[in-house]
């Protein structure tokens, strides 16, 4: 029985949210009004997981969301507006250490919750068995509280002990290929945030996340990261130096024009399940670079989406990091991959920059 408690001022969306799970069964559920009444529930209900609404009176959400992490860390789902301030308050709840996050209906609530219902249990339980890397997520809250991004001379992290890689004529030119989901920003943050601004490759990433939020993701990292970040919203030469996140609710795909590389957004096919796709991304990567110009990252997120590809990958002659279940916040994804035997490293989320600064020579 999983302990849920769901903390949200509206009591329609605490009765709808009772009945959901409920009815789902395998849920001892409890409520709150207010971070205040959640804070309470924290120390005399002991949830397993937490679905917590932005927007409440007496105590908001990220000031509930920071006691939490502080008093006594478990799984937190937000609840978010679908806007681009609802992104950006959202974005900060993960630095802080939310899970993940899932939309607030809005309008006919309850006509929306047929739609919004079975994502919300999926995304719960999934949460229900993160592990959150309480240790990392609190030492980035007190930098960025000291307004600092890294601390000053801290060493870029040095890959552990594995087998060399296969020795290259001179620079690696080809693309690296990133994909994520549950827990993904602050992954996206730790990888991405170690890497130099003269980065010698394009990296694309697939981060599984509404249109709404992908935007202002990518403005974030663009300032967090000494690389250039955009999102990619029409075709988009692809250059070194910089990352492509691909828009929401849609596909990034490699494409060719006669002037070189691009990356392109495309609507999303019901082939595949999770939007951005990294399988879609990875495959018409191969179809255009050859694989051994390529390197695979998967990182913390539930569900199977780019193991299939990235095993793919391997077996062609590309080089694939899937982040290690120690570090992973949900290892559903990179889990996948290394059960598949696609994975040539398997690597703490610290280390992936630096094993990847090693593959690029």
């Amino acid at each position: 029985m999983t302990r849920l408690l769901v903390v949200d001022d509206s009591a329609l969306i605490r009765r709808l949210f009772g009945e959901l799970f409920s009815d789902t069964g395998g849920f001892e559920i409890a409520f709150a009004r207010n971070g205040v009444e959640a804070l309470q529930q924290i120390e005399a209900f002991q949830p397993d997981v937490v679905t917590l609404d932005v927007h409440m009176p007496e105590m908001d959400g990220l000031a509930c969301l920071d006691q939490i992490m502080l008093l006594r860390p478990c799984p937190v789902v937000m609840v978010s507006a679908m806007t681009e301030a609802g992104a950006d308050v959202t974005l900060e709840a993960m630095v802080l250490g939310a899970v993940d996050f899932v939309p607030k209906p809005g309008g006919a609530i309850s006509l929306k919750m047929d739609a919004l219902g079975p994502l919300l249990v999926e995304k719960v339980r999934a949460a229900a068995t993160a592990r959150p890397p309480k240790a990392y997520r609190l030492a980035e809250r007190l930098r960025r509280r000291n307004g600092e991004r890294k601390p000053a001379g801290m060493a870029l992290p040095q890959p552990s002990e594995r087998p060399a890689p296969l020795p290259r004529p001179g620079p690696f030119d080809g693309l690296v290929l990133v994909g994520t989901s549950t827990g993904g920003p602050p992954a996206l943050d730790a990888l991405l945030g170690w890497l130099p601004a003269d980065f010698p490759c394009p990296i694309l990433v697939a981060q599984h996340m509404p249109a709404t939020f992908t935007g202002p993701l990518s403005r974030r990292l663009d300032k967090l990261c000494a690389l250039t970040v955009v999102e990619v919203t029409r075709p988009t030469p692809l250059a070194p130096g910089h990352v492509y996140i691909g828009k929401g609710d849609a596909d990034l795909i490699v494409g060719s024009r006669p002037s070189g590389l691009v990356a392109l957004p495309a609507p999303s096919k019901a082939e595949y399940r999770w939007h951005p796709s990294v399988d879609r991304l990875v495959s018409t990567a191969m179809d255009h670079v050859a694989a051994e110009r390529l390197i695979g990252i998967l990182m913390t997120g539930m569900g199977n989406d780019g193991a299939a590809s990235m095993t793919e990958l391997r077996e062609k002659g590309g080089r694939t990091i899937a982040e290690s279940e120690e570090t992973a916040v949900v290892w559903g994804m990179p889990g996948e991959l290394v059960r598949a035997g696609g994975a040539d490293w398997v690597e703490p989320l610290d280390e992936i920059a630096g094993r990847l600064l090693e593959l690029v020579g």
